[in-house]
Parts: structure tokens; C-alpha cells; sequence
């Protein structure tokens, strides 16, 4: 028998935004996988704080550049629950080298960042796309960037991944309909420390600064508004898909 709850998977959930979508997710009373690669520890903690809202959880170490770990995570969770409603493609990865520094980056770079930023959420999308079109309904929802709508961001192979990202979510929201929504969210900068770690705390605070003089709305974006904006795609927008949002408190429109 199919769970009465709702079913996530929300892949690279232990930290940052991926484990606050996961906990939104689970305070609206869906079951979450929370996916991870390394971080055992935090993915814990963020297994527990989901589980405190009552829902039942799974935690799944796997690695989205990986085909066969994206059909596993996604069996593993249709076997558990027996249903799946939405998938979150938040995993990611990149190299921090400045844009003028154009032999920063190898051929090798380039594949490492497209197996986990473009590459895994194809691979995942197509893994849970059998289960979804079983329960009848699914959303997908991207986790992009304003690098793929601008042309900026922490290097130019991170740009083109997240740009090929966008382009994507378009193809597979002709291809998945009428079942399955799917749409992308563009983050600008956010407060994590995965940027904190990439840029150094000196660049990092500069620029965080900068912005938060310049932008419109004179903040930067905390984990939890992506969140706010994932629920958007589950919660409602019935009649959304192949959808661009970018949510960065206007910095994308310049000075």
C-alpha cells in the first residue's frame, strides 16, 4: 500500500540549502531522502530534524554523476514508500577560478562539474520518471543558478553547466508532461559555507557586502528562500512548467 505521505528526494541534502529543502519539505509532511556523498555527520542531523516533523525519512549516500546510484536512490525510495511526488536536483559542484584565468580550467574540470551539475539530474529525472508517471503526478525541480541566466558565478565551466541545466529543464518539461512539472530555480548568491570555504573568508565577506549594498531587495539569499521557492513548484503551480525563476534579491539586474 502506497504511503499517505507525499514522497521527496531532495539529492545533496545534508548541508546548505539541500538540507533546508529538505526539512520545508518535510514540515508539509512529505517523507524525505536525504542523499549525500561524504557528509555522513551533517546528513544525520539533517535525517533528524526532518524525522522530528513526524515524517519517516531515508538517508542515501549516492553519487548523481553515477547512473546506477540515481536508479538505486530512486528504487530505494519507491520500494520504501511506494510512490514518488517530487525530486529536488540540488547536488552540485564546481572549481573556484577567476574567469580571466582561462588556464584555470582542464578538459577534466569541465567533465567532473557537468557529471554532477547537468549529467546527475538528467540521470535522476529519468530515474524517478517511471514511479512518478505510477502515482500520477510529479514535480522536478532544478536547482540552477543566475552563473546559467548570466554568465557569472564561481567559474566559466560552472556557468555552462548551470546554463546547460536551464536549457534541459525546457526539454524535459515537452518531454515528461502530462505527469510530471518541471521547472528551475536560479539562486544568486548564498550564504553557506560552500561558498565561505570556495571564495575565503576575506572575498567571501567582500563580496557578500558588495551586495548587499547594491541589489534591490539589500540582502543575499539564506538556504530557506530557496526552500520558500522549491515549495512554490510543489505546493501549487499546477499549471507551471519549463519555468526559469531566479531568486537573488534582484542581483541580476544589475547595479
Amino acid at each position: 500500500m502506497p504511503s499517505s505521505n507525499k514522497v521527496a528526494i531532495v539529492t545533496g541534502s545534508a548541508t546548505g540549502a539541500g538540507a533546508a529543502i529538505a526539512l520545508a519539505l518535510a514540515d508539509k509532511g512529505y517523507n524525505v531522502v536525504i542523499n549525500y556523498t561524504k557528509s555522513l555527520k551533517e546528513a544525520e542531523e539533517t535525517e533528524a530534524a526532518c524525522a522530528a516533523k513526524g515524517v519517516e525519512t531515508l538517508l542515501f549516500q549516492g553519487d548523481v554523476s553515477k547512473d546506477e546510484d540515481c536508479r538505486a536512490m530512486a528504487k530505494a525510495a519507491a520500494d520504501k514508500w511506494g510512490r514518488l511526488d517530487v525530486l529536488v536536483n540540488n547536488a552540485g559542484r564546481t572549481k573556484f577560478v577567476a574567469h580571466s584565468d582561462l588556464d584555470g580550467l582542464s578538459a577534466d574540470d569541465f567533465h567532473d562539474i557537468y557529471a554532477v551539475n547537468t549529467i546527475g539530474p538528467f540521470q535522476m529525472s529519468r530515474a524517478v520518471a517511471p514511479y512518478m508517471k505510477e502515482t500520477g503526478k510529479g514535480s522536478i525541480v532544478m536547482i540552477s543558478s543566475v552563473a546559467g541566466t548570466n554568465g557569472i558565478g564561481s567559474s566559466i565551466a560552472y556557468v555552462a553547466s548551470k546554463g546547460a541545466l536551464n536549457s534541459m529543464t525546457k526539454a524535459l518539461a515537452r518531454t515528461m508532461g502530462p505527469e510530471i512539472r518541471v521547472n528551475s530555480i536560479c539562486p544568486g548568491f548564498i550564504e553557506t559555507r560552500w561558498l565561505l570555504q570556495g571564495y575565503g573568508e576575506d572575498k567571501y565577506e567582500a563580496y557578500k557586502k558588495r551586495l548587499v549594498r547594491d541589489v534591490p531587495l539589500r540582502a543575499v539569499c539564506q538556504p530557506e528562500d530557496i526552500a520558500d521557492a522549491v515549495l512554490c513548484f510543489t505546493e501549487g503551480g499546477n499549471m507551471i512548467t519549463g519555468e526559469i525563476v531566479i531568486v537573488d534579491g534582484g542581483m541580476h539586474l544589475g547595479a
